[in-house]
């Protein structure tokens, strides 16, 4: 039965991968773009993604603001504890508007993962424009190689998002 079950996800993600086209890797902007740490030290996108090289990333682009992003979380917390371990890393990009409201944000809501800021803002921010971002929560999907392995969910209960995840655990 547990054999049906990869096979099953294995044409899932071959058949949602073929169907739709979306983007692979980041762009070099998007890569060269200063987010800021928790304690205030700036650092590239790409930095940040070298840094979890070799792990699946679930990235959630958020605000504290944004209330689909809250109302979502609960579904985050749900595919941490179901998806998280020492392979798998969540990172959360802040769209907040500035880096006091992102950091309670986080305590408020007791987001647990990797936190970056987005300082540039979703206007002017490279990685936003890279992404074609127009709505948050977003959530994507960077594999073990640092490739975008799924490009856009708005929802992270969203089916496909999760068989991408379970595809690459």
């Amino acid at each position: 039965m547990n054999y049906m079950k990869k096979i099953i996800a294995i044409l899932v993600f071959f058949t949602v991968a073929n169907l739709s086209a979306q983007k692979t890797s980041f762009s070099d902007k998007a890569l060269a773009e200063k987010m800021v740490t928790l304690d205030g030290k700036q650092i590239s996108f790409e930095n940040i993604l070298n840094e979890y090289k070799g792990k699946t990333v679930v990235i959630d682009v958020w605000a504290s603001w944004c209330s689909d992003c809250i109302k979502g979380m609960p579904n985050v917390k749900k595919l941490q504890e179901e998806y998280g371990n020492e392979d798998t890393v969540f990172l959360f990009l802040s769209l907040d508007r500035v880096e006091d409201s992102w950091h309670k944000g986080i305590e408020k809501y007791n987001v647990e993962g990797e936190h970056y800021f987005i300082q540039a803002g979703w206007k002017a921010s490279k990685f936003c424009a890279d992404i074609e971002l127009d709505w948050i929560p977003r959530y994507m999907i960077v594999d073990k190689e640092g490739n975008i392995a799924y490009y856009k969910a708005i929802k992270a209960n969203d089916e496909q998002f999760i068989n991408h995840l379970k595809f690459l655990q």
